[in-house]
């Protein structure tokens, strides 16, 4: 089918929304992925970089995961929990091994917004409350009657210093905190003390959050800032919910889950994406305590623990294992860091890099006094040029001013010299434009 005719039929037949969000100026067109790698149509090849919104874990087409695929794909397509079949079992023993206790509880879906939906009826049915908090401008409440509180970043936001957040580079506002004391913690906690105590009943539901932000930007609060929130929220009768789907399955490098890296542990997880390796599916898990409350109503999933779907998951968890994968996030996440962090010193417009892992934003700014966002059309422009250059990359963040580093966990050092070289070419021809 000719490029023509496929955006012919993107304008008339597809949902309209999808003309929205199509990412460039020359959308494009992609035929083939393996790895760490896309081809578009006419065969020209394209570094990943943003793995279909951090959803590929490791890698496109994998070929272990490929041969599970085939292999149930040719016992048995699709029968429902009613029956009992080995896939499901075998995989949600074999996920529940790699969370802590009591995290033992598995609920299977067909997607990330499908798990946080169902997170939140169990929250609200165990604890017979309904009001439930997450951060200002967190995607999850755009459309639902939660409360919101200040989100902590401590680039943008009012508090911030120069050694708030657990990540090899820290932002460039200058702090006198003493080691081991954040103020910005402090005042951010003061704002969900505040929220806690004029907008929500004395007894809510639940609080929800993601280990680092995805969409938000790879935003990342102070270091102890999720331990004090869920004390406050659980002395509330409120229960935690963090929200991998995005920081999950080794992506942050240090961890296995997001979550850890605050010593925290969760009243339930929600995950998806990076679950299946780009195949349809998500999971909420939860304790035995919670998961006997949601006995209380009655819930049934067609497809979720497909049995295709259960088998590629489990390879992929076999594939994380086996390539080290979640070491290379944090070998090349933090040496991809360190070098940005390099071009943020050189360049006035890049504003802050952070991360964890292969977990990455860059920040870009009209400059670093201001910290103001970088135009949507200089974002735009240097955007292009990336891609152009045979890299592709994303956006978030509440202006659309971050650039998001998600890859699949397989690229490797020479991969990310090479886009290094690419955003520091795309930042200079921006730049002598100027």
């Amino acid at each position: 089918m000719s490029k023509e005719r496929m955006l012919e039929i993107r304008t008339q037949n597809c949902n309209p929304m999808t003309m929205r969000v199509t990412y460039y100026k020359k959308p494009v067109f992609i035929h083939q992925g393996y790895m760490q790698w896309l081809w578009d149509v006419d065969g020209r090849r394209y570094l990943d970089l943003f793995a279909g919104v951090a959803t590929v874990s490791v890698g496109h087409c994998h070929p272990k995961v490929t041969a599970a695929a085939e292999k149930q794909m040719k016992r048995l397509w699709h029968t429902t929990n009613i029956y009992v079949y080995p896939p499901l079992h075998e995989y949600c023993e074999k996920l529940a091994s790699y969370l802590p206790d009591p995290l033992k509880v598995i609920y299977l879906t067909n997607s990330g917004s499908e798990a946080n939906d169902l997170a939140m009826l169990m929250a609200r049915l165990h604890t017979g409350n309904f009001d439930i908090i997450t951060f200002r401008l967190i995607q999850l409440t755009r459309f639902l009657p939660n409360k919101q509180t200040m989100c902590p970043d401590v680039f943008r936001g009012p508090w911030g210093g120069n050694h708030c957040r657990d990540s090899p580079v820290q932002t460039i506002r200058e702090c006198s905190c003493a080691q081991g004391h954040c103020m910005a913690n402090e005042q951010y906690i003061g704002q969900l003390k505040e929220t806690l105590a004029t907008s929500v009943p004395n007894r809510i539901a639940a609080f929800f959050g993601e280990p680092i932000q995805g969409v938000g930007g790879a935003v990342q609060y102070p270091k102890s800032f999720l331990k004090e929130a869920y004390k406050l929220v659980r002395e509330r009768g409120g229960v935690c919910i963090a929200d991998e789907v995005q920081t999950g399955f080794g992506r942050t490098g240090s961890h296995f889950w997001g979550f850890q890296g605050h010593d925290v542990i969760p009243d339930m997880v929600t995950m998806a994406k990076g679950i299946g390796n780009g195949f349809p599916m998500g999971a909420v898990v939860t304790t035995p305590e919670i998961a006997a409350s949601f006995t209380k109503g009655v819930h049934f999933n067609t497809f979720g623990g497909n049995p295709v779907a259960c088998a590629i998951a489990s390879s992929v968890l076999d594939t994380i294992k086996e390539d080290g994968l979640q070491q290379n996030s944090l070998n090349v996440g933090t040496y991809l860091m360190e070098e940005l962090a390099k071009l943020r010193d050189k360049y006035e417009i890049i504003g802050d890099v952070r991360g964890k892992g292969l977990q990455i934003g860059v920040e870009m700014v009209k400059d670093k006094t201001s910290r103001d966002p970088l135009s949507p059309e200089a974002m735009n422009e240097i955007f292009e040029d990336v891609k152009d250059m045979g890299v592709l990359i994303g956006k978030g963040g509440l202006y659309g001013q971050t650039f998001r580093i998600k890859p699949p966990m397989c690229i490797t050092m020479e991969d990310a010299d090479f886009f290094l070289a690419v955003f520091n070419k795309s930042i200079h021809n921006y730049m002598g434009k100027k």
